[in-house]
């Protein structure tokens, strides 16, 4: 492989990238104001929208991936980072790989936030579900180990100083 084509096609993917994680950071913006003003239906609008993204995203990797193999590198990152560095010497293409990484960063962030918003839902869901149907007559509360603990009841309850 020319090492000249393969930096081109290497930039052509970071190029891509980029526009794709800025998409999805946008997406996952959205899709936290959504979850937050309960719009049901612009959540599922936006979820598809999220999957589409992160597909392409997917694409992209797998064809940085055969790069990296086509050229007797390995396809994880050390066989990437040993691509740049025979096919970039100079390193121009850090500065873009450089964007893509905080970006996927940010996007990794605002997944983490939107899971944390859903969990906590659902938890507040099935207690109150719990309630409703008398299955669980024991209310959860948050112990000292930083979790949620089942009471026991007729247990004596005691305060620590």
């Amino acid at each position: 492989m020319d090492a000249s084509l393969c930096k081109d096609s290497i930039e052509r993917l970071l190029g891509e990238e980029c526009g794709l994680l800025a998409k999805l950071e946008a997406l996952l913006d959205t899709e936290h104001q959504f979850l937050n003003g309960n719009d049901i239906d612009a959540l599922e609008q936006a979820g598809a929208a999220r999957h589409a993204c992160t597909g392409a995203l997917v694409r992209i990797e797998d064809e940085r991936r055969s790069l990296c193999r086509m050229s007797g590198k390995s396809s994880d990152r050390r066989g990437l980072e040993e691509l740049l560095k025979w096919c970039d010497p100079n390193n121009t293409l850090k500065p873009r790989w450089m964007e893509c990484t905080e970006r996927a960063t940010r996007c990794r962030d605002r997944n983490d936030r939107n899971g944390i918003v859903v969990a906590v839902r659902l938890k507040r869901v099935e207690g109150m579900l719990s309630v409703i149907t008398g299955r669980d007559k024991a209310p959860a509360t948050y112990g000292p180990q930083r979790g949620y603990a089942q009471a026991q009841v007729g247990r004596m309850i005691r305060s620590e100083a």
